[in-house]
């Protein structure tokens, strides 16, 4: 039986000794040979035979989620439509601004008038609109989608 060298790789923080064959932390190629084809890793890409990683995991695309769409058209003014639950003084709000920054769980708006800014809290937004046109890329698609006339 011939025995032939191991590669190993090896993640920041972590070793193993190159032909033990132990997993913890690495991931450990099949015994190297010139006649073997690509071996598969776990970034998603094959390892060819001389060690080279090369990437075949498509692109990934951004997921169509409020505050990505916020984040598309900051600087457009909009108006957003707040209810806040058991609230006696007021249930329901309406504040319109510029959109100067959106996140998970907040929209920053400021008045270009006054220059005072707003946190708003995403999770009490019911909906916003724009007197403007609205960048928009739904995952996957390249530009925008075509407008109504």
């Amino acid at each position: 039986m011939l025995t032939q060298p191991y590669r190993t790789v090896s993640f920041p923080g972590t070793s193993v000794p190159s032909g033990s064959g132990m997993m913890q932390g690495s991931m450990t190629q099949a015994p190297v040979s010139n006649m073997m084809p690509p071996t598969q890793v776990q970034s998603g890409g094959v390892m060819s035979p001389t060690g080279t990683v090369i990437n075949t995991s498509p692109p990934v695309f951004e997921q169509s989620y409020i505050e990505n769409i916020l984040r598309l058209n900051l600087g457009k003014i909009g108006t957003f439509y707040m209810t806040y639950e058991n609230n006696s003084q007021w249930n329901a709000k309406i504040f319109k601004g510029v959109l100067e920054a959106a996140g998970r769980d907040h929209i920053i708006i400021s008045d270009p008038s006054t220059g005072v800014r707003t946190i708003l809290l995403m999770v009490n937004l019911d909906y916003a609109t724009f007197d403007q046109p609205l960048t928009y890329q739904y995952p996957g698609v390249v530009g925008n989608p075509p407008t109504r006339r």
